[in-house]
């Protein structure tokens, strides 16, 4: 500790100077017999000075000294200790790469290992609301499911949506995975993880575990004694001599790889005791790569706040006045009401710092209260489940930020064509923004779903019609078939009115045809 001080601001210091200058000058001014010696004669010098009757023994120089050393130091900012940049994140960014491969069907851990992976990966997101996560899904290629966001119920809806039938290509290339996660984390201000949620490791990623830069944890989803591998209609599939496909999780495997790259590894377990290990572990690498990576110092010089009060308290004549203002402090600070707590916080901090700490304690209603800063307000109020307060807030800043916020409050209103436009308005200020068209997407298959809802159920005639006759020229169209590779992302973007699931399917189709080019 004594080896880290230092000051943050140590030019400051100078001003030091300041403080002795002026006890010089009252010296100088406090002798009465050096100011008068070269007008009157010594002998009747001495006859004419009258000393003064003994007062206090603190002189006002002193005091404005002291004051002056102690603001000048606190100023300067004394730190032995570090501290994570303040509004980078509240907690480290998490890649969460899933493997979708044939063996995550196995039914040795219920329902299966894949349903049982994306049930962690909703108790994790529980678990980091706020934090930013995005998802990644691989198996003979690896593909971008979601980017890093803090929309829990968009992770989740992906999420859920992940199944093995998705992937265009079989097999198991985590060195893959890895590498898309390590661009996920690249853009991000702070240092992340990347968990791997998989029945095994293959040797050829081992390199690509210990080259990376990044945290890694892989959690085994399976058990030793394995399972029957399920299909997609609920037969179990086969090996190539026909018989029926039983899979092992490579407990001793994983542990290896572990052991030789120095990644975290963990098996799931039956209640939260593996998402706990694992909200533990992103938190611990965040804050070892902040300290390597040289996060700032904390400023401690607000130490001296202490001090320079008391010092400033004698500034002041004695008497019923100071100690008055004392009393009136004390009771400020002790008080248990509120509303004099809250002025005593105004002497000190700014509206926007004090919702910065309702904020933190999850009081977003109180957050919104003091927020002065509309971005801020609208995302307490967003929190706190006032969506379209939220809207009101942020419509007042015509930024990428405030368009794609305002977005995803009206998704939670259902007013879902103001959200396209919304997302629309974002995209027009900040193009290729990757969660802003995710979003986009999930807002326009909702708008067709409700046009869809509202087609089929019209609204009942008043009168009885007529008489009733049925078209039967539809039948007479002709069958057509599209080929998924050719389509290109814009269209599969566009073409919105499908599931999540099916979104996924063709978006990993489009991509592993480009990439066998």
């Amino acid at each position: 500790m004594i080896a880290d001080f230092h000051f943050i601001r140590p030019w400051l210091l100078l001003l030091l100077l300041l403080p002795a200058l002026i006890l010089w000058l009252a010296s100088r001014s406090g002798d009465v017999r050096s100011q008068w010696k070269s007008m009157i004669a010594p002998h009747l010098l001495d006859n004419l000075m009258v000393d003064g009757s003994a007062g206090s023994r603190i002189r006002p120089s002193w005091v404005l000294a002291g004051v002056l050393v102690a603001g000048i130091v606190g100023a300067a900012g004394p730190t032995w200790q570090r501290e994570p940049p303040p509004f980078v994140e509240d907690t480290a960014p998490l890649v969460i790469a899933v493997d979708l491969s044939q063996t995550m069907d196995a039914i040795d851990v219920t329902p299966s290992r894949i349903e049982r992976a994306k049930l962690k990966i909703k108790d994790l997101i529980d678990t980091r609301q706020g934090a930013r996560t995005a998802i990644v899904a691989y198996a003979g290629t690896a593909h971008l499911v979601l980017p890093p966001t803090e929309d829990a119920a968009l992770l989740e809806s992906y999420s859920d949506a992940l199944a093995t039938r998705l992937m265009p290509r079989p097999g198991k290339d985590t060195a893959a995975a890895l590498s898309l996660a390590d661009k996920l984390l690249e853009k991000e201000e702070a240092s992340g993880t990347i968990l791997l949620l998989t029945d095994g490791v293959e040797d050829a990623a081992s390199k690509a575990i210990e080259s990376n830069s990044n945290g890694i944890i892989i959690l085994g989803v399976g058990t030793s004694a394995g399972g029957p591998v399920k299909t997609p209609d609920g037969g179990f599939a086969s090996d190539a001599s026909g018989s029926r496909l039983f899979s092992k999780l490579d407990l001793a495997g994983l542990e290896e790889t572990g052991k030789e790259t120095g990644a975290d590894v963990a098996t799931v377990t039956d209640d939260d005791t593996d998402v706990r290990w694992i909200a533990e572990r992103v938190r611990a690498n965040f804050t070892q790569k902040q300290a390597k990576d040289g996060d700032r110092w904390r400023d401690l010089g607000w130490w001296l706040i202490l001090p320079l009060s008391v010092a400033m308290a004698f500034s002041f004549r004695k008497g019923w006045v100071v100690r008055t203002s004392a009393v009136l402090l004390a009771v400020h600070m002790f008080s248990p009401d509120s509303a004099r707590a809250d002025g005593l916080m105004d002497m000190w901090l700014t509206q926007d710092q004090q919702g910065r700490i309702a904020f933190e304690r999850g009081d977003f209603d109180a957050a919104a209260g003091h927020f002065a800063d509309p971005m801020w307000r609208g995302v307490a109020l967003y929190r706190a489940g006032k969506f379209q307060e939220a809207v009101d807030a942020f419509a007042s800043v015509d930024t990428a930020e405030s368009w794609y916020d305002q977005g995803n409050s009206l998704l939670h209103l259902g007013k879902f064509d103001e959200a396209v436009a919304a997302y629309g308005k974002a995209l027009q200020k900040r193009k290729d923004w990757g969660e802003a068209i995710a979003n986009l997407a999930v807002a326009q298959q909702l708008l067709e779903a409700q046009k869809e809802k509202h087609e089929e159920q019209p609204e009942q005639p008043s009168e009885a019609p007529d008489s009733i006759r049925f078209d039967d020229k539809g039948k007479q169209g002709k069958e057509g078939t599209i080929n998924v590779a050719e389509q290109t992302s814009e269209t599969w973007m566009k073409n919105i009115n499908v599931s999540p699931a099916d979104l996924m399917a063709r978006k990993f189709s489009i991509e592993a045809g480009r990439n066998s080019q």
